[in-house]
């Protein structure tokens, strides 16, 4: 009784079905079937095929082809369906070639085109951000950052952009070790006004750097997110205050926003909820 009810769960009672006719309609049952074991921690068939809408015998030459390359794994002992190694592979080599900048250069070029000021892609370090890449506006005044230019956390849009999305007492960890230097006299220097401004960041999506760190610059910033929902990265536009003026924020500041939450999902990153 026992070895028949584990053969129920992992197995039809009977296996004579003939093969589905469309051989795109099994790809997408396929999907459908390898979407549900993902999500589960080990189905039996009857979870499986109840889950998919699909026959018993359907769902098991599905989950056997599965297993045939690996997407899949059968446990004989609790009779049980769980994701295989295969999946892993493929995430792997999805994970190499999600090239930060290579996803994120489409969405600068557009950015600066909307915007007509320079886009910059920066990724968090552990002491300051580091810029990575560029798309030059086509004025004849415009900022520039020449790739590998590292700039510190609390005196760059991108910088305070990352650290809004930190725990708090990551953010006073980082103070500790890089300091509040002022290089401007907007300059967040003060462990409680940089506070102030974080939180306003994380409420809103979006930061501004206004002449916190070159004189005469201003700039609009909004963090990229890696798969765990933590901020890695982030794109901004800057400019002279004399086109990027504080009228222009509300209007900036929603399109840098999402370009940033456009390339945390070309790159499998999931965007935390708005605080």
């Amino acid at each position: 009784m026992e070895m028949t009810e584990k053969r129920q769960r992992g197995r039809p009672r009977s296996f004579n079905a003939p093969a589905d006719a469309g051989s795109v309609q099994s790809l997408d049952r396929a999907l459908r079937i390898l979407a549900v074991v993902a999500e589960g921690n080990g189905l039996s068939l009857s979870e499986v095929a109840s889950r998919t809408g699909l026959a018993a015998s359907t769902a098991y030459r599905m989950l056997t082809t599965l297993e045939n390359h690996a997407m899949v794994e059968f446990d004989r002992t609790d009779q049980l369906w769980s994701i295989g190694v295969g999946t892993y592979r493929i995430g792997s080599a999805f994970l190499r070639r999600r090239k930060l900048a290579d996803r994120a250069r489409p969405l600068m070029q557009e950015l600066m085109e909307k915007t007509g000021e320079t886009a910059n892609l920066g990724v968090a370090e552990d002491d300051c951000v580091v810029f990575v890449s560029q798309v030059e506006t086509h004025q004849a005044i415009r900022a520039f950052f020449r790739p590998g230019t590292r700039s510190p956390f609390h005196a760059s849009g991108i910088g305070k952009a990352i650290l809004a999305h930190l725990p708090r007492e990551r953010v006073a960890a980082v103070v500790r070790g890089a300091g509040l230097k002022a290089y401007t006299h907007k300059t967040l220097a003060d462990a409680s006004a940089l506070g102030r401004d974080l939180d306003e960041i994380a409420s809103r999506g979006w930061s501004v750097d206004d002449e916190e760190r070159h004189p005469g610059m201003r700039c609009v910033a909004a963090a990229i997110f890696n798969e765990f929902a933590e901020p890695v990265a982030g794109i901004s536009v800057s400019g002279p205050t004399v086109r990027v003026t504080v009228e222009r924020l509300a209007e900036l500041g929603p399109l840098v926003h999402g370009a940033a939450a456009e390339v945390t999902r070309l790159i499998g990153g999931t965007t935390p909820p708005a605080g």
